[in-house]
Order: C-alpha cells, then sequence, then structure tokens
C-alpha cells in the first residue's frame, strides 16, 4: 500500500493532511455515487485547466497517482456543488410535444411563459383532443445545461377563461423522466417550428435515465409543486413531462384535452465548472472539469427571500469576493474592468443587488386568480 502523504493540500476538505490511501481507495468518487448513483455515467474525467501542483506532493515514479489525484480533485469539486444548496429555473427551452391542436398558436413554446396572458392572447399548450380519457401526452424540454441538479418541477395546468364555465384541462397525474438525445439538438427559430411538429417526434429519439414516482395532479387554477425524494443529477439536459389521463372534455366537440400553462424545473446547472461528452449510445460519458469558471460566472439564486441575516451577509461574502477574483484577473490581464454597474449585470452578479421582484413564491402567486386562497409556502404533493 502506498504510503506517501500530501502535506496541506485543498482538494476540498480545508487544509488538513490528506492519506493518499483516501486518494488511492477513490473516497469522494464513492461518496458523490452515494449521493447521485447517476454519476455512474462518468466513464473518465477531464481537468480542462490544470491546477499548480501543490508544494510538497511527492509523486515521483507515478504517473498512475497523478490520475488518481486529478480524479479526486474532480469528484471533491463535484461533491461540493451536489450538496451546495441553490435554487435556479433550469429550463432553457421547449423541444417538442406529443401532440398540439392548434400549432403554432397553442405550442409548447408557450409553456415557458409563467403568465396565461400574452398581450390581448392567451399563453398556453393543448394537446388534441381524444376520445379515451387515459390517453397521455408528453412535453420534452432542454435544460439549462447537461449536467443540472434538479430538486423539483412544477405544473400550472390552463383554466379556459375564454370558454364557459371556465374548466380547467388538467391531467390525472404527472411523472417525470431526465436524459439525453441520441443526436444534438438544434434548437432555433427556424428549425425549431419543424423539429416540434407532431411528425417529426420520436420517444426512441431519446434516452431516459431517471424516471420520477407518478404524481397525482389537481384540477385547479395554480401552480402545482411536486418535490422529488431526493435530487437528480440529470446528464444529458432533456427533460419529458409525462401527462397522464385527462379529466376534462370540450363542451363543443365532447373531448378530452389536456392544456399546460406553465412549466417550471427547480435546481441548480453545474454549468461552466462541469461539462460532459456522451461517449456513444451507451449511456457513458466524459466528465470535463474546469475550476478557472467557478468565479467567472456566479449563478443566479432564485430562492425565497432570506429570513436570517446571517443568509444576507453569506450573499454578500460571495459577492465580494466574486469581485476581488474580477480585479485581480484585470491586474493579471485574464479578465476585463468592469467601469459601471450595467456591466455587473452583463457577467452574472447578480448577487450585488438582490431584487425581492425575483422571489419564487412572488412569481407564482401572481399566476393564481383573483379568487385563489393559495399559500405558496404549502406544496401541492401527494
Amino acid at each position: 500500500m502506498v504510503s506517501v502523504r500530501l502535506e496541506r493540500c485543498d482538494f476540498g476538505f480545508g487544509n488538513e493532511d490528506i492519506d493518499l490511501t483516501v486518494i488511492a481507495n477513490g473516497l469522494c468518487k464513492k461518496l458523490c455515487l452515494t449521493k447521485c448513483p447517476e454519476a455512474a455515467s462518468f466513464a473518465r474525467v477531464v481537468v480542462m485547466k490544470e491546477y499548480v501542483e501543490p508544494r510538497g506532493t511527492d509523486v515521483e515514479g507515478s504517473g498512475e497517482l497523478a490520475c488518481l489525484e486529478r480524479e479526486h480533485r474532480v469528484y471533491a469539486s463535484l461533491g461540493r456543488e451536489l450538496i451546495t444548496s441553490g435554487r435556479e429555473s433550469c429550463i432553457t427551452d421547449a423541444v417538442c410535444a406529443s401532440s398540439t391542436d392548434n400549432y403554432p398558436d397553442e405550442s409548447i413554446k408557450n409553456t415557458l411563459e409563467p403568465s396565461d396572458r400574452i398581450g390581448h392572447r392567451a399563453s398556453y399548450w393543448s394537446s388534441k383532443g381524444a376520445t379515451d380519457p387515459s390517453a397521455s401526452e408528453t412535453l420534452i424540454y432542454k435544460l439549462a445545461s447537461q449536467l443540472c441538479l434538479i430538486t423539483e418541477l412544477h405544473v400550472h395546468p390552463f383554466q379556459a377563461y375564454f370558454q364557459f364555465g371556465f374548466p380547467i384541462y388538467s391531467p390525472k397525474a404527472v411523472r417525470f423522466h431526465m436524459g439525453y438525445s441520441k443526436d444534438p439538438l438544434e434548437i432555433d427559430d427556424e428549425e425549431a417550428d419543424e423539429f416540434m411538429d407532431v411528425k417529426d417526434y420520436h420517444d426512441d429519439m431519446f434516452v431516459w435515465t431517471y424516471s420520477s414516482p407518478e404524481f397525482p395532479m389537481a384540477q385547479e387554477n395554480f401552480l402545482q409543486k411536486f418535490k422529488l425524494p431526493k435530487p437528480i443529477l440529470c446528464i444529458g439536459g432533456i427533460l419529458k413531462v409525462e401527462l397522464l389521463g385527462r379529466l376534462q372534455t370540450q363542451e363543443m366537440d365532447g373531448l378530452y384535452y389536456i392544456c399546460i400553462n406553465h412549466v417550471q424545473v427547480i435546481g441548480r446547472s453545474l454549468s461552466p465548472v462541469f461539462d460532459l461528452e456522451m461517449i456513444g449510445d451507451g449511456g457513458k460519458c466524459t466528465l470535463k472539469y474546469n475550476p478557472v469558471m467557478r468565479y467567472t460566472f456566479p449563478s443566479v439564486d432564485i430562492s425565497e427571500t432570506e429570513s436570517s441575516s446571517r443568509s444576507h451577509f453569506h450573499r454578500f461574502s460571495e459577492s465580494i469576493r466574486s469581485w476581488e477574483q474580477l480585479i485581480l484577473n484585470t491586474f493579471r490581464g485574464a479578465g476585463p474592468l468592469i467601469d459601471d454597474i450595467d456591466d455587473v449585470e452583463a457577467i452574472g452578479l447578480h448577487t450585488l443587488k438582490y431584487n425581492p421582484s425575483l422571489d419564487i413564491s412572488e412569481t407564482e402567486s401572481s399566476s393564481h386568480g383573483a379568487g385563489d386562497d393559495y399559500d405558496s409556502d404549502n406544496e401541492y404533493l401527494k
């Protein structure tokens, strides 16, 4: 057994002496697998920009030891990310729907907007009508990056305020699947319309590596929250929302429909610090680690207002550290000099200014009808 000790190396656990046997046995990797079994998909790790080797490191004649140290460093950093709290909106685009009644007026794209009205028109997605109330539908979305840690998902059924009786076209239940596309997705303004057409939709275009339990939905007009049993590491950045069963018929044709106003995914994107590259169709991938990006793109937190002064101080301290790093990069010629506060927003340092209007609870409450008595602190979760 190797008995070399690494003196005062910071691999994520502080400046303590780390016994090399811990590195050799892959402790950090095992801890990550325990926290998120999805990490078993990582066939290998790559450090995009290496650290300077710590002083006091004895790696004499051991290329294998250097590889173990690199893997330990990557998984130690990944482990920190997996236990770090954060609430971000993780959806970036709509990919396709299993059916659409009136395309593009009732497109899946409308579900990216929280409001049920845009200008003077209704904003929602609608399935085609069906005679079978057990018929299901699916909506597929692209997430913020290929590597996201997802904690909960929200679905808001649509209430047709322009129809008699104000019917709510909710599904009976919902289930969520996460995975990756077999081929790269090209979603732009011109090609997206063709891709989202029902004739181009095939579920076998995707590989689903996680499926959630089935959650019942209420036939009510509010943003319904579904918390996953544990945080899920979505590898590949694709989400499928499976809408199970139908409750409401349309008076004019007697057919069952599902209509969705808004879909929201809450979690954290691990990009740009971490990225991945799929290896073939076997579900394995290469985990890419870019440590310098940790200080360049701080994440934007949309969590509810912090109630304690300690939380506010922590947020302020994080912003100060980000400023210090930017100043150092400027003098070293590695980054731009910030001239005014507008530049701060351009690079993503939103932690410097707290805007209560971004509070997710306010966003959710604003989408309820005037007559709704809804407590945003209470989750609809069976």
